[in-house]
């Protein structure tokens, strides 16, 4: 029975392993070959031994940055995966133009100004501010008491390895800036545990909502300590929606605001988490309006057709194009409004970033969502 046990285990090893060598062997291959192979020999030593050594390193760096905890390692390895990562696209984008007679060299160099633009660009974008943006979203059962209601949707601010203290002080007065009703964290706050990441998250607590301020949980959490972030947000004034609903009431109008756990909780093995739509709307009026703050737009398959507008984040809009093709692959959205059956969807691309920092056609955002009731 053990050995049997044994062998799917290895087989899954042995899967997962020939997927990351192929992997690293493209990601680092075609720039490789794109950007070295055409230069004369004492060129091509030298770039062969770079592109060798940064592919040998760049896994090491990912365990002992995101598996240990070392920030250092996650600083060194993400800034590695998010420059390589635009050479990759730019040197496919190269490939395709060299089977057009463009000469080697020429595709070379171009590849390489274009990335370093790209690159300097989308450190740039990743490190500002997020800019706001507006959307006004029609809900046919909201009454009129609570039309013109403000919703900031914050999401995937992923305070982790770069500390980003001032950026989250920045983006809380953005918010405060915007006097909203309500605010919303849709999840992803940090990576890594409260203690590491305690002064970047401080700020939150200086967000101001006139009704409430409200926080779901999302996959980022799940890689640490879930409930923890759960009491911290608690312990800042935030309503934490682990699978419940609050009310808002304006005008003698009610919205009911429901928040639900990430669709990764449940499979996390921690106590009394998973997605339970049906406990997050226990109790609610049947007769008011729902907003369900959920992680992933993915989970719109789940609460389509029992509430009005789901609000999610999770995607980055891609983060660094173009990404958000593969992104689309598992997501229903990857920004902006969408209609699922009755159900409306408002996908943020995020405040902050995960990984790489930089955002390549991918703007960060903080949402200012205006309801309103039908004319």
């Amino acid at each position: 029975m053990t050995q049997t046990r044994q062998r799917p285990r290895a087989a899954r090893r042995g899967i997962f392993a020939t997927v990351v060598v192929v992997a690293l062997l493209l990601l680092f291959g075609v720039p490789w070959a794109t950007l070295v192979l055409p230069w004369p020999a004492p060129v091509v030593a030298a770039g062969t031994v770079v592109f060798a050594v940064a592919a040998v390193a760049f896994p090491f760096l990912m365990f002992l940055g995101h598996g240990r905890g070392r920030d250092w390692a996650a600083r060194t390895g993400d800034t590695l995966l998010g420059v390589v990562w635009v050479l990759f696209a730019w040197s496919v984008l190269g490939l395709v133009a060299r089977l057009a007679q463009v000469p080697s060299r020429v595709v070379a160099v171009v590849v390489v100004a274009v990335s370093v633009v790209l690159v300097a660009w989308g450190v740039r974008e990743a490190m500002r501010v997020p800019r706001v943006r507006r959307t006004e979203v029609t809900i046919p059962r909201l009454g009129q008491g609570l039309d013109g209601t403000t919703v900031v949707v914050l999401a995937d601010t992923h305070y982790g390895p770069i500390n980003r203290t001032r950026w989250s002080a920045g983006t809380a007065a953005a918010v405060n800036a915007l006097a909203p009703d309500i605010v919303c964290h849709a999840g992803d706050i940090a990576d890594g545990t409260v203690s590491q990441r305690l002064s970047q998250a401080a700020p939150l607590g200086t967000i101001t909502a006139r009704y409430v301020r409200v926080y779901v949980t999302g996959n980022h959490e799940y890689f640490g300590e879930a409930q923890e972030w759960l009491d911290h947000m608690a312990s800042l004034g935030w309503e934490a929606l682990h699978n419940r609903h609050v009310v808002v009431e304006r005008g003698g109008d009610r919205l009911v605001l429901a928040g639900i756990d990430d669709v990764t909780a449940k499979s996390s093995g921690l106590a009394g988490h998973g997605a339970q739509l049906d406990a997050a709307l226990a109790g609610a009026p049947q007769d008011a309006p729902v907003l369900l703050v959920a992680h992933q737009p993915r989970q719109v398959a789940q609460s389509a057709g029992h509430v009005d507008l789901q609000v999610s984040g999770h995607t980055h809009g891609g983060q660094i194009w173009p990404f958000h093709y593969l992104v689309r692959v598992d997501q229903p959205s990857v920004h902006g409004l969408s209609q699922h059956g009755t159900t409306q969807l408002y996908t943020s691309r995020g405040a902050g970033f995960w990984g790489p920092p930089m955002r390549v056609f991918a703007p960060s955002e903080i949402t200012l969502l205006t309801l309103r009731a039908p004319r």
